[in-house]
């Protein structure tokens, strides 16, 4: 056992005071576009029993961001522990080991290291971003699993008060009446529990390494119709920062274009690209993204029911967040809280015996190092070099310190001063062709990096080339600067207001500076 590993286990042991140096098995649970509209949240509007239970015996961190609001580029960031900027993927049309380099996965890691690793559902994104395979063999120890159900996910299956069916945003079905009488999740949670009962019968497997992808509440939202008299309109709050910000650049904003796009709201003839989106239809979008968590919720529970969790660590996360009309805004395709938040809860077996509520900065890159620690089946990863290609290190840092510390008194060391987020633009005003909200990376011109410390976030919109991947940042575009402190919901920009000239210059610096420093 290396030095490392083995501080680690005395500190384990200490706070323990049982023997953890083992091989857990790992269940990592990734809900599509999840923001953290969770009842262990604090979000009164939630319904989530199942992933409350399991978060009152975990880490729960509040304060956890994605790297792209955007399904692909932040799958491949976190699986991998790399930036979208090293990754050189800011869409969903290449292959990272292509065009960036042979970087290691988190499964990748495990198997190589004799856990016996699995995908169901959507992991990575499937199609030419996991190449066509999901990363196979690479990172999977059998062929991943999709359900047969996805086929149908944009079919016209949703029905209309008139009885005809349409491909709608707002789907709410009764299973037996859709194709194959079921939906993706719930394929998806037949096979998770039909895996976790074959290794039940057989005591000599090795470790498990699971990777569960939820398809919900990603869009469109079809879910068993029940869920939603979980979540009755009369009990559905509007945002109250519902309008566009006056201040905001038009480089900013996201047109919610994959909304726009659905049979209900093509009816709508909704303005583009500002809108506004009418209340009583934004209502009912809320309630349909709620009623999709709830849907979900229930089908985790299902699935935590067959895990030992005496021996596995649980991760449940999202890949980003969703706006649900703030700023006038929906879905993900930007900088914004709403979009980029996520959240982030670590069952950990002997060491997270109650809720553990941690309130720093985090990044979903932190991931594979944290994994690596608390299993303590390596050394811990290195952080990845700024010169050199390393095939297997970290764009994040482990959480495990932190884990820790939360037991304890509550340490300031270890705690990042920031975090990084970044968006693609064509161009400076929203467009539908090119597809400004998911532009394909030969008409990326704008690369939107932001830097959020405990205080502020800061973006700067700069003049990227898609080419060579350089960025000129003295040829800015826009500003957006936002205090957490006075303005926590992202409504006044304050870049242009020169008391503040000072601040940004120094926001700027740590900007381009990058994580490294952070």
């Amino acid at each position: 056992m290396s030095r490392n590993n083995f501080f680690l286990c005395v500190l384990l042991l200490r706070f323990l005071k049982s023997s953890y140096c083992y091989r857990p098995n790992v269940l990592f649970l990734i809900v599509d576009d999840l923001k953290p509209a969770l009842g262990c949240y604090g979000d009164s509007q939630a319904y989530t029993p199942n992933i409350d239970k399991i978060a009152s015996k975990s880490f729960i961190f509040t304060q956890t961001f994605a790297q792209q609001a955007l399904c692909a580029p932040s799958r491949n960031s976190f699986l991998t522990s790399r930036r979208p900027d090293t990754l050189h993927l800011y869409d969903f049309y290449s292959y990272w080991r292509d065009v960036a380099g042979n970087f290691t996965t988190i499964p990748q890691y495990f198997k190589e290291r004799g856990y016996h690793s699995y995908s169901i559902g959507k992991v990575f994104h499937p199609g030419i971003s996991s190449n066509f395979t999901d990363d196979q063999p690479y990172s999977w120890s059998q062929t991943p699993f999709h359900p047969t159900t996805i086929k149908f996910k944009d079919a016209k299956v949703c029905i209309n008060q008139d009885g005809t069916r349409s491909a709608n945003l707002i789907c709410p079905v009764i299973i037996e009446y859709q194709p194959m009488a079921t939906l993706p999740d719930i394929e998806s949670k037949n096979e998770a529990i039909k895996f976790l009962h074959k290794r039940k019968r057989i005591v000599t497997n090795p470790p498990y390494f699971l990777a569960v992808g939820f398809h919900k509440p990603h869009i469109p939202f079809k879910f068993p119709e029940h869920f939603l008299d979980l979540h009755p309109l009369s009990n559905i709050s509007l945002p109250v920062n519902r309008m566009i910000p006056p201040s905001l650049p038009t480089i900013a904003w996201n047109p919610w274009i994959d909304i726009r796009t659905r049979d209900d709201m093509k009816k709508l003839k909704i303005p583009f690209p500002y809108g506004p989106m009418n209340d009583e239809i934004t209502k009912q979008i809320i309630q349909a993204y709620y009623a999709s968590v709830s849907y979900v919720d229930e089908l985790i529970g299902k699935v935590l029911r067959e895990v030992d969790l005496d021996n596995t660590i649980v991760v449940l996360t999202g890949d980003h967040g969703w706006s649900l009309g703030e700023h006038g805004e929906f879905s993900k395709f930007s900088n914004f809280e709403e979009a980029t938040r996520v959240p982030l809860i670590i069952h950990v077996p002997r060491l997270s015996t109650r809720k553990i509520i941690i309130n720093v900065l985090v990044e979903l890159v932190d991931l594979f190092p944290t994994l690596v620690d608390l299993t303590a089946i390596s050394e811990s990863l290195p952080l990845c070099p700024s010169t050199k290609r390393y095939n297997t290190c970290t764009e994040g840092r482990s959480l495990m310190r932190l884990m820790i510390d939360a037991l304890r008194k509550p340490q300031n060391h270890n705690r990042k001063s920031a975090i990084f987020t970044q968006y693609p633009r064509p161009g400076l005003y929203p467009t539908l062709d090119p597809n400004s909200d998911e532009p394909r990376l030969k008409n990326i011109k704008i690369m939107g990096y932001s830097i959020k410390t405990k205080r502020y976030r800061y973006c700067e919109w700069v003049k990227f080339n898609s080419t060579n991947f350089s960025i000129k940042w003295n040829e800015v575009y826009a500003r957006e600067l936002y205090d957490h402190l006075i303005d926590p919901k992202e409504d006044l920009n304050l870049a242009d207001r020169p008391q503040f000239s000072d601040l940004i210059k120094k926001l700027k610096r740590k900007l381009i500076k990058g994580w490294r420093k952070a």
